[in-house]
């Protein structure tokens, strides 16, 4: 008969800037895997730093931090740690968001509204599998195929209603684009109005946090 072996030890990065979210995780992670280490960072610099210096085999990170937002970081830590397991969990809207996250280098996405036997159901499948995708997220992934702005909102816009969004984002006036752009500035609000239309949005600050967002 067989003997089956014990699981490996997991060291496991919570990242967080609220404690109480890292410590309901914690003892989760104890109850699913006892043999483990873990280790806290509440902003994207200890992020980095541990990653750095540290064999961190999941790491848990939420969506944003006091110094910034960890999607800005995802592609480099992907590189410089192929064999991480990374999972977003935040309270941010699994919709619109958990494409943007899994496109920049996640292996799945967990919303804080779940419920705890989800959360749990999820770090199971992340520990055994090395990623996780809800039912919400796999429809989503599907739908992206012939979708690709469910990906990238800035996906549907042509070259040149991106190169006025861009502009516009970056505080440069009708006058100005005109000018550079050799357009006229009826045309700069045609096309303006478009990207608005096309990105469902209203004004200038819902584009900047789009093109922050969206554009790395």
């Amino acid at each position: 008969m067989m003997t089956e072996l014990p699981p490996k030890s997991l060291t496991f990065l919570l990242a967080d800037d609220h404690a109480m979210i890292r410590h309901g995780l914690a003892m989760l992670i104890d109850d699913i895997h006892p043999d483990h280490q873990l280790i806290h960072a509440s902003d994207l610099k200890n992020i980095k730093l541990i990653l750095q210096q540290d064999k961190v085999d999941i790491a848990i990170l939420d969506a944003s931090f006091p110094d910034g937002n960890c999607l800005s970081i995802l592609p480099e830590l992907r590189r410089n740690n192929p064999g991480l397991v990374l999972l977003i969990y935040s309270g941010i809207d699994e919709t619109t968001h958990a494409l943007q996250y899994i496109n920049a280098g996640a292996n799945g996405f967990l919303s804080k509204l779940s419920e705890d036997h989800e959360v749990e159901s999820a770090l199971r499948q992340l520990i055994k599998e090395g990623r996780y995708l809800s039912a919400q997220t796999q429809s989503l992934l599907i739908h992206s195929l012939q979708n690709p702005a469910l990906v990238n909102p800035l996906s549907c816009l042509t070259d040149r209603e991106l190169e006025v969004a861009l502009l516009y984002a970056g505080g440069t006036g009708n006058i100005e684009i005109a000018a550079q752009l050799n357009i006229k500035q009826n045309t700069v609000s045609t096309l303006k109005k478009r990207v608005f239309e096309k990105l469902k949005i209203d004004n200038i600050v819902q584009l900047i946090s789009l093109i922050n967002d969206y554009r790395h």
